[in-house]
């Protein structure tokens, strides 16, 4: 007995010696910080479009969109830190082959974020797994800065977007942007990546925008045939708000494998979902507030003369309680407000949102992203 109770001993010390050994250098947090891996870390700019070694600010000044700025130091001094996206054209940011998984992106896009479109595939796939206006995807709908301060996406003074979403691939990456405005954009940016191997369990990252201006009916579709195994893990809505009164009574419903009339996560209130409560009301007024997980980072207050709307930006990050679905999933949420007698008025709001999950491929085809026109912030 006591040998075997040594033979199990050592096997427990040996695997938990050779998962040490085998970090992959995904997963990171403050507390394996100190593990060394074979992950190769590999970033993405306009002053390195491909990532590889030691190929950073190799830029000639005929070659460089700042060469006017750099023309007196030359070669190695920011000679191409942006690149320009012609009105109607679409630029790969990225692209890059092999095994591993994006971990941060930084970006600064000019021009209007809605006309911005932002596309991830990952391996072959000829569909994109992200498709969203470039402001949504970072909490800015509503094109007006705002800081957010939270785990998953950060917007920092002046206009500086960053996400820490974990990005899985197992053969490729590819990322672009498309400017459908009749504008050149100018956009810095920066994708920093690692090369390694990808566990088996790893699903992949979607993203898909939704808007309806207004809602119909009352009830806006979050996103519905999302089809496989996954989990949930964001929300992002962008909410104009087209009368007087709190607009947020309604209810966020979660169906899943199977569910019919009845959901089977149906939440309280608006407010409740995004962990608030009682109207976001302090003192008689909203109170913005942005969190690790949740936030009502953004309100847009009328000003007397253009800005006639109330406008809201919220976010809802499921990083510690994702919901976890085996085949199916669908969210909405009610469009909800107050009339007078104490009842409830259903609304007719601007609303957009973007939801965020991991799931393994092949993914359900998205619904075509609206018109330039319907995108419009108006």
């Amino acid at each position: 007995m006591k040998k075997l109770l040594l033979i199990s001993l050592a096997a427990c010390i040996s695997g938990a010696a050779l998962a040490q050994k085998n970090f992959n250098g995904l997963d990171m947090n403050m507390g394996n910080l100190f593990l060394l891996s074979n992950a190769k870390t590999r970033s993405i700019s306009p002053e390195n479009f491909t990532g590889e070694p030691g190929k950073g600010g190799m830029a000639t000044l005929e070659q460089g969109n700042a060469k006017n700025a750099a023309r007196d130091l030359g070669q190695g001094w920011k000679v191409n830190p942006y690149v320009h996206i012609e009105p109607g054209k679409t630029f790969t940011l990225a692209e890059i082959d092999g095994s591993g998984a994006i971990q941060h992106i930084w970006m600064t896009p000019t021009g209007n974020w809605r006309y911005s479109i932002l596309r991830f595939y990952w391996d072959d796939e000829t569909t994109p797994s992200v498709e969203v206006p470039v402001g949504d995807f970072f909490g800015m709908a509503w094109g007006e800065y705002a800081q957010m301060n939270s785990l998953a996406v950060t917007v920092n003074p002046g206009s500086a977007f960053n996400c820490y979403w974990v990005m899985p691939f197992r053969k490729k990456c590819r990322i672009t942007m498309e400017n459908i405005n009749t504008e050149r954009m100018t956009l810095y940016y920066q994708v920093d990546y690692t090369l390694t191997e990808v566990p088996d369990d790893a699903a992949y990252f979607h993203a898909q925008f939704r808007r309806n201006n207004p809602v119909k009916g009352s009830e806006f579709t979050m996103v519905d045939g999302i089809k496989g195994k996954g989990q949930y893990v964001g929300t992002y809505m962008a909410w104009g708000v087209n009368n007087n009164g709190w607009w947020g009574e309604g209810e966020i419903k979660f169906f899943m494998d199977g569910d019919n009339k009845f959901p089977t996560i149906c939440g309280t209130g608006t407010e409740d979902y995004f962990c608030g409560s009682y109207n976001f009301d302090t003192k008689g007024k909203y109170q913005e507030f942005s969190t690790p997980y949740t936030g009502l980072h953004q309100v847009i207050r009328p000003d007397g003369l253009y800005k006639s709307q109330q406008r809201f930006g919220l976010y809802r990050w499921h990083i510690m309680d994702p919901v976890r679905f085996e085949k199916e999933l669908k969210i909405t949420i009610q469009d909800l407000g107050w009339r007078s007698g104490g009842r409830y008025l259903p609304q007719q709001s601007d609303i957009s949102s973007v939801v965020f999950w991991y799931q393994r491929e092949p993914h359900a085809p998205f619904p075509q992203l609206p018109s330039k026109n319907d995108l419009e912030v108006n």
